[in-house]
């Protein structure tokens, strides 16, 4: 096998369906869903919940073939970690059957749709914005960070965080302090996120040396920092109520309850850092932290919510106005 990869020779495909399988998996498909949601999100809060349906749906398959285009790269540049590692032996490229070659320009075709796509039907900052999160998440994450440093997932995550700024300059040309903040969160998220599963398959970055944070500092340091980071990215959520003024009360309920349930958890695994069910618990609510809180900035922004909230505000001030010992 290692011969196999050395000399770039692919294994043959049964049939069409399996060539268009190997491609598809070459994107990590399952990574790409919650980079489109920030981006929804952030699109909803730019336009005061009044998306173009035209402009998201572009603006969400540029990001796709973005993302794609680096999930792409990063299999291409990865290939011989990810032929040692158990979890990822059987990776198009590292099972034979992508050639690397065809691999980046699949990966280069990608990148320049995106790019065409958003500058045309976009604008040109969203696309530079998109293409410069290929360029952080290969330059920066993959080539300096990833094998070098235990803060590669720590500054690595604005790769993950850009497409809230996509998202907000698609709808206004422009970025704004709520656009940098919405960056901010997924930014801060990303730690806790990417740590817990970190501590669940530590092994694997040992094996091949990458620095991971509990490979290298240990389980109940890395369950600190995961801690640390929860707290204040938690507390970073509610700045987009106070002092930006970009969400209200609904998405302060949503975050309330959301962050509360996520301290929750990386309290108890500050206390049991060697769990590993309860790391594989953290990671998997860390995902459903990121889509609720951005279900609820776009359900905060719908002229519906603004409309219930004002006629809810409305009766409880005449309640209050009916009740002389609260005059």
């Amino acid at each position: 096998m290692q011969e196999l990869i050395a000399t770039g020779v692919s294994r043959q495909h049964q049939n069409f369906k399996e060539v268009i399988q190997s491609y598809y998996q070459l994107t990590k498909p399952r990574i790409i869903p919650l980079l489109l949601i920030t981006t929804a999100a952030s699109m909803w809060m730019a336009s005061n919940g009044r998306v173009d349906p035209f402009l998201l749906v572009v603006t969400l398959l540029g990001g796709t073939l973005a993302a794609a285009s680096a999930q792409t790269l990063n299999c291409i540049y990865d290939r011989d970690i990810d032929y040692t590692m158990e979890r990822t032996r059987k990776r198009p490229i590292p099972s034979g059957k992508v050639q690397t070659r065809h691999a980046l320009i699949f990966a280069i075709v990608l990148g320049v749709l995106s790019f065409t796509l958003l500058t045309v039907f976009a604008n040109l900052l969203a696309a530079l914005l998109a293409m410069s999160g290929i360029v952080f998440y290969m330059a920066v994450y993959t080539h300096l960070l990833k094998r070098h440093t235990t803060q590669n997932i720590v500054i690595g995550g604005a790769a993950g965080a850009i497409p809230a700024l996509v998202g907000w300059a698609a709808v206004t040309g422009d970025l704004s302090w709520s656009a940098w903040m919405l960056f901010a969160i997924v930014f801060l998220w990303t730690p806790p996120h990417f740590w817990a599963l970190a501590l669940m398959i530590r092994e694997d970055y040992a094996k091949v040396g990458i620095p991971m944070l509990p490979v290298i500092v240990g389980e109940e340091e890395t369950t600190r920092q995961i801690w640390i980071y929860t707290l204040i990215m938690v507390a970073s959520s509610f700045l987009l109520i106070y002092p930006l003024g970009t969400v209200g009360i609904v998405y302060g309920a949503i975050a309330t309850i959301l962050g509360w349930k996520f301290i929750q958890k990386s309290w108890q695994l500050l206390h049991n850092p060697s769990d590993i069910p309860l790391a594989r618990s953290t990671f998997k609510y860390s995902i459903i932290y990121m889509m609720l809180l951005c279900l609820g900035i776009v359900v905060d922004t719908l002229p519906e919510t603004h409309a219930l909230t004002a006629t809810l505000a409305g009766s409880l001030q005449t309640i209050i106005s009916a009740i002389p010992i609260l005059q």
